[in-house]
């Protein structure tokens, strides 16, 4: 085996999250969730549609992620997989490039974002699971708050390449910066939007090389006879002594409800700004550049402090902002801000989505590195694997929630802006559940 250093597995660590950051960023919320309510036209249509796609993959993910979790702490290799979920994540990111106009599956396309997701998060919680070999206790809020920041850098800059020179407007078939679209694509036939699958993978191909090529599985191992049978004995035994383990289980439920209320915002952002606002696919992608900017700057700020007072407190402080930005949401539109009516043509509401944007981006991606933190201090180090399948389940067992508790409000009332109230409540259910957790969790006790 090749010797590599610990800060070049660091990096090598970092670079996951380069790499598949895009996914997230250009995929789910800001270039092609917008495009695909272009192609559907109507917002409510789109919305639902975009729901059932990510509540498949999250229903998938849900039931295997602690499995799959278990089997790796027993048969070790986590490298195996992350290969195996690495190719998924590719063939369902390129397989976007299908969503031609006029002439596209919708359950295809809906098919290939969700393996796309699907290996995404699998891989997500592999390498997650590795957060503990990189550091110290002490060390490794900082260490997952510079990875996040890393991979918010990587979809930044994936998201400029993105908007300067393919992603075209429907009406004009420019770029934002008034190029036809790259590498001779067809705007009439929105290569260049559709081109996000494709770039994506790619980008995620070439970008997890450093990743491979300097982190190392120290709990790799050949899979005992019965490896399968042994997992799912073990994975029962967790299950059944969760709700003894008071702090754990209160901190997976706390996670369960905060994260599918973010889930909720980043899932349907781009195409509530596209219905509510009126904004194109760039407009989204700007919108994009602001939240991430934000993002990056406040996960390694968020970083350091994690390190300094713990997770906890900074994920109660990203909470309560998150809070205060879902209220902001209901009660901003194009014709009134806070129920102040606005004359015809106000850019206030623009302005205020922007900041919306980077509050989201900057809280959002400070509670995600928070809380593997969390689930770092709250797991037993022996089925780390198995701990971040639980923390994958936790988000994803309730993923229908807030995609099915927004598509009723928004029949129910009508209102894409009231719509969205249910992330209200979601968060502060996440924040009550907050209190039973321990800041150190199992090291409290030892």
């Amino acid at each position: 085996m090749v010797n590599v250093t610990l800060r070049k597995r660091i990096w090598g660590w970092f670079f996951f999250d380069w790499a598949s950051q895009p996914y997230n960023t250009l995929l789910i919320t800001f270039i092609f969730a917008p495009y695909v309510k272009e192609l559907v036209g109507d917002g409510s249509t789109a919305q639902s549609a975009w729901g059932f796609g990510i509540g498949a993959a999250g229903i998938v993910i849900a039931l295997l992620a602690p499995v799959l979790g278990a089997l790796a702490d027993t048969g070790g290799n986590r490298l195996k997989w992350i290969w195996v979920f690495s190719l998924m994540y590719m063939v369902g990111a390129g397989g976007l490039w299908f969503a031609a106009p006029g002439d596209f599956s919708l359950i295809l396309i809906l098919t290939f974002f969700a393996i796309g997701m699907i290996g995404m998060e699998f891989a997500t919680t592999f390498t997650n699971s590795m957060l503990p070999d990189l550091g110290t206790p002490e060390e490794i809020g900082r260490i997952s708050g510079n990875g996040w920041a890393f991979g918010y850098v990587g979809g930044l800059v994936a998201l400029v390449i993105m908007l300067l020179f393919f992603a075209d407007n429907a009406e004009t078939g420019r770029t934002l910066i008034g190029l036809e679209p790259a590498l001779g694509l067809d705007p009439a036939e929105r290569e260049g939007t559709r081109a996000v699958g494709p770039l994506v993978a790619i980008w995620f191909a070439v970008f997890m090389i450093p990743f491979f090529l300097f982190v190392r599985d120290p709990k790799a191992h050949k899979a005992p006879k019965g490896a399968v049978k042994l997992a799912l004995r073990d994975l029962r035994e967790t299950l059944r002594r969760l709700p003894q383990e008071r702090s754990l289980f209160a901190f997976l439920g706390s996670a369960m409800f905060y994260r599918d209320a973010l889930n909720g915002m980043y899932a349907f952002g781009g195409i509530y700004a596209a219905g509510v606002l009126g904004w194109s696919v760039q407009n989204v992608g700007i919108f994009g550049i602001v939240a991430i900017i934000a993002g990056a700057i406040a996960a390694w700020i968020g970083g350091m402090a994690d390190s300094r007072f713990g997770p906890k407190p900074v994920i109660v402080a990203c909470i309560l902002a998150l809070t205060a930005v879902a209220i902001s949401i209901v009660l901003i539109s194009r014709d009134a801000i806070f129920g102040i009516p606005l004359p015809d043509g106000s850019a206030l509401p623009d302005i205020a989505f922007y900041i919306i944007g980077a509050v989201i981006g900057a809280a959002g991606g400070v509670i995600q590195s928070a809380s593997r933190t969390m689930m770092v201090r709250q797991a037993n180090p022996a089925r780390m694997t198995e701990a971040f399948g639980l923390y994958a389940l936790a988000g994803k067992a309730t993923s229908f929630l807030a995609p099915l508790l927004i598509g009723i409000t928004t029949y129910a009332t009508g209102s894409q802006q009231l719509g969205v109230s249910p992330v209200i409540g979601l968060f502060l259910i996440g924040l009550v559940l907050l209190v039973w957790v321990k800041p150190n969790g199992h090291r409290t006790a030892t």
